[in-house]
């Protein structure tokens, strides 16, 4: 159902516990260590923000509608942004956006250590996005990450009551299918990449839940 003031509604739905969890939030990096100590979710299922506390646990799109959520009560715009792999390449990765000083900075959810929070310092989206390229990796250490989107307002899935309905998350998923994305690096860009580097490989799945890595079919030939 449609709302006047959202944030208000949300505060209605919460305890009194989970109303001075999401109150001792005093900037976006307190929001990133909530999300860094919330256990990587692998169900096939979308929490909304008021879910991700009550279950405390996230995959990348719950983390992403949370952190939105978080950064909206501290008077940020709820925006999140998808960055893309090729299709059966890679999973891909939702970044709650926001603006310091014209600047742009990142809070996220991931089952990869390097795929995490960056601060303000991004004077476009494009170099935000970009410096999670050498981060951006599958189980074959291929650097995965070739598209972006642009930001999405979830503002305008609040008649869906995306912070405090599973429905409303799995509206925002299902727009997600739909939005038009934006070339990061060229096809002949692709073809000079390299592997990840081994100890880079592995620092980035510290803590790693196996059970959330994506599936890749067989090695084509010339990776054997």
């Amino acid at each position: 159902m449609a709302t006047l003031n959202p944030l208000v509604t949300l505060d209605e739905k919460l305890s009194g516990a989970e109303k001075r969890l999401l109150d001792g939030f005093r900037n976006p990096a307190d929001i990133q260590a909530y999300l860094d100590e919330t256990p990587y979710s692998t169900e096939h299922k979308n929490r909304c923000p008021l879910q991700v506390i009550r279950d405390r646990q996230a995959h990348c799109l719950d983390g992403g509608l949370f952190a939105a959520a978080a950064l909206r009560r501290l008077g940020y715009p709820p925006l999140i942004l998808d960055m893309q792999p090729d299709p059966g390449m890679d999973y891909d990765h939702i970044l709650a956006l926001f603006r310091i000083d014209g600047c742009w900075g990142a809070v996220a959810q991931s089952n990869y250590t390097g795929l995490r929070y960056r601060e303000a310092i991004y004077h476009t989206l494009r170099e935000l996005v970009i410096s999670y390229f050498e981060d951006f990796f599958n189980s074959r250490a291929e650097k995965t990450l070739r598209f972006y989107t642009r930001p999405i307002n979830l503002a305008r899935f609040d008649r869906m009551g995306w912070m405090w309905s599973e429905q409303g998350a799995n509206g925002i998923e299902e727009y997600l299918y739909k939005v038009r994305i934006i070339p990061l690096i060229t096809r002949k860009q692709v073809e000079h990449l390299s592997r990840v580097e081994e100890l880079s490989f592995e620092a980035g799945q510290i803590g790693i839940n196996p059970a959330g890595v994506f599936k890749l079919g067989p090695s084509p030939k010339a990776d054997r």
